[in-house]
């Protein structure tokens, strides 16, 4: 344990600049590239349903459990009042979810606690695992975490620091592209349950301008995640 805690509070020194923009690329790739994207989704997904999860928890609403599908779609079932503020917050978090903890990782970036906040996510991810409610979900989980530990116990430290722009990179330039294959989905009609066109019922905002706050808010996130990351905002 004292070897593990002095790996997370150890201060790491940031990459060069070409090391930043190399992982930038990867991800890039990791979103650009059909047959990558096809897995490579199911990442936002776990961000997705874990920021809905989360907020449910924080407006007090109880979790009855998460499930993620082949298909890279998921589902958070919360107990609560059918309306009202607290529902509308956690729908509203799933899609934004992922570039804010892009943007919040990209800070811890700049301070050079590149460890910590992998063993931060997968201390997350191990609390979400107790939510999993399906066999597929539960595989997903179990793999996305064997993959973050291995990075954290075995690889030395500028090698965890260089998967970790790379896994904020692509958490910011993936969250926008989500949103685009949201309203893609609506306009082939299979909108009607997704977060956005609940929010619409919900609220005066109907769903195509919940799209759009979705996507300025991941754009925003992608950008000022950008700048802190190559060095041109502290």
């Amino acid at each position: 344990m004292g070897e593990i805690w002095d790996r997370i509070t150890t201060v790491q020194p940031v990459p060069a600049r070409g090391v930043v923009e190399l992982m930038g690329v990867l991800a890039i790739g990791l979103v650009a590239w059909p047959p990558a994207w096809r897995i490579t989704r199911q990442v936002i997904t776990i961000a997705h349903e874990g920021a809905h999860a989360f907020v449910a928890l924080l407006c007090g609403r109880s979790l009855h459990g998460v499930r993620l599908h082949r298909d890279t779609s998921g589902l958070t079932v919360t107990r609560g009042l059918a309306r009202g503020r607290g529902l509308v917050a956690t729908l509203a978090a799933g899609y934004v979810g992922p570039a804010l903890l892009g943007l919040l990782g990209a800070f811890v970036l700049g301070r050079g606690y590149s460890v910590a906040l992998l063993w931060l996510l997968l201390l997350v991810l191990a609390l979400l695992l107790l939510q999993i409610r399906n066999w597929w979900g539960l595989g997903v989980m179990l793999i996305a975490g064997a993959v973050l530990f291995g990075v954290t116990w075995w690889l030395p430290g500028e090698a965890q620091t260089a998967f970790a722009y790379l896994l904020m990179w692509f958490l910011l330039l993936a969250s926008p592209w989500a949103v685009v294959d949201l309203q893609r989905s609506r306009r082939r009609g299979r909108g009607y349950e997704s977060d956005a066109d609940q929010l619409g019922r919900l609220t005066f905002l109907p769903g195509g301008g919940w799209v759009t706050v979705f996507f300025v808010v991941t754009v925003g996130c992608l950008v000022l995640g950008a700048l802190l990351m190559l060095g041109r905002i502290s």
